[in-house]
């Protein structure tokens, strides 16, 4: 009979063989935490190989995904579709067996981890989700939703600022759902963390409200077993599984040290691995009796039948709700959504009045809100300044998880990975609020949304210097262009409530990424439009005010300075320069239009141009080829009103008066 070492030690053979194979990558963790993977997944993990999407099964998550090999031999060991050749090509390109994992490359791999402690925090989004949508849908005699979440994570993970500001929140939530464990190995890629890492570790995990299982022999299976049995016993809060492991377990010369960290074994300590854990068959040679007791695929479609059992009958018992769990679980907008956003849009450009596009964005949640059942709203403790809670928001708590708002607190790094964790869920679209400047404390949380294509919308607000007294700490001026550059961005930065509501509809339906919507804390003023026109909006750029007669050059801008740009056309064509003034919303759509609409928006041979925009100017350097023409902002704010600051700064309707003119004189 296969015993459970021998199960483990395919993992660690795989691993060793596959890293080796590459040249590179990361043996030491899938070979110690192999046995508490072999007890997790073949005793506790529901999953379906042949499904890896079906909505109730458990979510894994390996947020320490440097040792991604671990879940690459689980995932081929259990019988999804990743053939033996990806493991024998891993890191190679379009083999499904990256460096680190990410999802929608690899059958099974819920989220792309790798950055330390987002994959932790991705996993408190999954169990989130979980207890959200568990108190949406479920109904006495009824639990459509109910699985767990479990989430593997390394002493990196724990050293991570991300680590405390997702794990407290999920303490304080009562997430009873989630189960982390902990590698409590010792070792990272410098050597002994005893020199830089010594948290008591369960006292920190106690004092956000988890439940502990401390000193867990995490090579001894059944004490493993038991540790796993006592944190699903714990239901109203979340618990951490603490192991004691040894690096590259198996590995005679080198294990329980850095040397097994991030680097291939070598050919002699492979030999010598195989003949201590007495593994006597060659490189990638699985024997057909350690792939019976890995196979999974029985096992998991009887629990996906079980589980459509109960789909049938909850959509008995309760078919309206049974339609839009399926709706919302395949990511579908509800069927009239575009019908319910036209005829927002159309009110707004009828009724809008000057106000702060925060204000506006709050307008567009109270109209389309309604509509949404699945948005799940937040702010970092901003909330009425980002003015993300609308009239029928209601908090998400430990008591009460039929809610849809969240009070993140001050926790911008850990509110972002957290939402991409919900969005992977399914069910959900998250959106949540900061200041643009403090989006430099959640950007690789935005970066991993954009690598990872998930659908939220990032709403952030005070986006200018014209915040005014706050001054140059709070005051945005490097982010919009910085924003820009990450590649799957969407950044919207509306002019008025019309292009707010444009932009909201737009984030919502887009289903390959996030979007980042910057809104001012100032008056903005409305602009009027044909109908044509507010069509246009969605393109990203488009022509906003054209002269009766031939324009002599172009103004463009976006947001708050819209309002400039047309006040500048206006005195240019006071002294006989007709002047085209386009609104540019999203750099990122405008320039994905086919190039024969960009032509028509910014003729070429219209090349007086003029950008201007409350930020460093970069972003516009694409649309404006003399420097003269971009009025930005090369330096940090100031304290003061804002009129006076943006005098301050030569952000002014004279410098893009001046600015053209400069141009037209040669």
């Amino acid at each position: 009979m296969t015993t459970r070492r021998q199960l483990a030690n395919a993992i660690r053979a795989l691993s060793m063989d596959a890293v080796q194979q590459a040249n590179s990558g990361h043996p030491g963790a899938p070979m110690g935490m192999a046995d508490i993977a072999e007890v997790l997944w073949n005793d506790y993990l529901s999953h379906n190989p042949a499904n890896p999407h079906w909505p109730n099964r458990d979510r894994f998550v390996l947020s320490n995904g440097h040792g991604s090999m671990l879940i690459y031999s689980l995932l081929h060991l259990t019988g999804y579709d990743l053939p033996m050749q990806s493991l024998k090509d891993f890191r190679q390109l379009h083999a499904g067996t990256p460096g680190h994992p990410e999802v929608g490359d690899t059958p099974g791999v819920e989220t792309t981890t790798g950055p330390l402690g987002q994959g932790l925090a991705n996993a408190v989004g999954m169990a989130l989700a979980e207890r959200i949508l568990a108190g949406q849908f479920n109904r006495p005699g009824h639990n459509l939703v109910d699985h767990y979440t479990y989430c593997f994570l390394g002493d990196g993970c724990l050293m991570e600022g991300i680590s405390h500001e997702a794990c407290s929140l999920a303490g304080t939530l009562g997430l009873g759902k989630l189960i982390g464990v902990y590698d409590d190995n010792g070792i990272s890629i410098d050597g002994k963390v005893s020199g830089w890492f010594t948290d008591d570790t369960p006292a920190r995990f106690r004092a956000y409200g988890w439940h502990v299982v401390a000193d867990v022999d995490g090579h001894d299976a059944e004490a493993v077993k038991a540790a796993i049995e006592a944190a699903r016993a714990v239901t109203d809060r979340p618990s951490l599984i603490c192991t004691k492991t040894t690096i590259g377990f198996g590995a005679p010369n080198v294990c329980g040290t850095h040397g097994v960290h991030g680097a291939p074994l070598g050919d002699e300590e492979i030999q010598a691995t195989r003949e201590f854990l007495d593994w006597p068959h060659g490189p990638f040679e699985i024997p057909d009796a350690i792939y019976q007791g890995w196979d999974a695929r029985a096992r998991g479609a009887a629990a996906e039948a079980q589980w459509r059992e109960t789909l049938a009958a909850y959509r008995q018992a309760h078919p309206e709700l049974a339609a839009d769990f399926e709706r919302r679980m395949a990511g579908e907008l509800p069927a009239r959504f575009a019908d319910h956003a036209a005829a927002l849009i159309e009110s707004a450009q009828a009724d809008g009045k000057d106000d702060a596009s925060r204000k506006h964005s709050q307008a567009v949640l109270n109209g389309i809100g309604p509509h949404l059942p699945e948005l799940v709203g937040g702010s970092a403790d901003l909330t009425g300044s980002n003015n993300t809670w609308w009239a029928d928001c209601t908090q998400v708590t430990a008591d009460d998880a039929d809610g849809n708002y969240l009070f993140y607190g001050v926790r911008e790094f850990g509110m972002t990975a957290i939402m991409n964790g919900m969005a992977l869920h399914g069910g959900l679209i998250p959106y949540a609020g900061t200041f643009l400047v403090f989006s430099d404390y959640a950007r690789n949380a935005v970066r991993m949304a954009a690598l990872m294509g998930v659908r939220s919308i990032l709403v952030y607000t005070h986006d200018s210097i014209g915040l005014g007294e706050d001054g140059p700490t709070h005051q945005p001026i490097e982010h919009l262009p910085s924003l820009r550059l990450i590649p799957n961005l969407d950044v919207w930065r509306p002019c008025d409530l019309t292009e707010t509501a444009v932009a909201w509809q737009a984030g919502l339906e887009r289903t390959t990424g996030p979007s980042a919507l910057a809104l001012s804390r100032q008056k903005l003023p409305h602009q009027s439009r044909q109908p044509e026109q507010v069509e246009a909006i969605r393109r990203g750029g488009y022509v906003l005010h054209d002269p009766d007669t031939t324009a002599q050059g172009v103004i463009m801008a976006s947001g708050s300075e819209v309002g400039m740009a047309m006040a500048a056309a206006e005195a240019l064509a006071a002294e006989g320069h007709p002047v085209r003034v386009v609104s540019m919303p999203c750099i990122e759509r405008f320039r994905a239009q086919p190039q024969d609409y960009r032509d028509a928006v910014l003729p070429p041979a219209l090349t007086v141009r003029v950008a201007v925009e409350a930020a460093a100017p970069d972003s516009w350097r694409a649309f404006v080829a003399d420097e003269r023409g971009l009025v930005g902002l090369n330096g940090f704010g100031a304290s003061a009103p804002a009129a006076e600051v943006y005098e301050h700064m030569g952000l002014t309707t004279e410098a893009v008066v001046a600015a053209f003119k400069a141009q037209l004189a040669g």
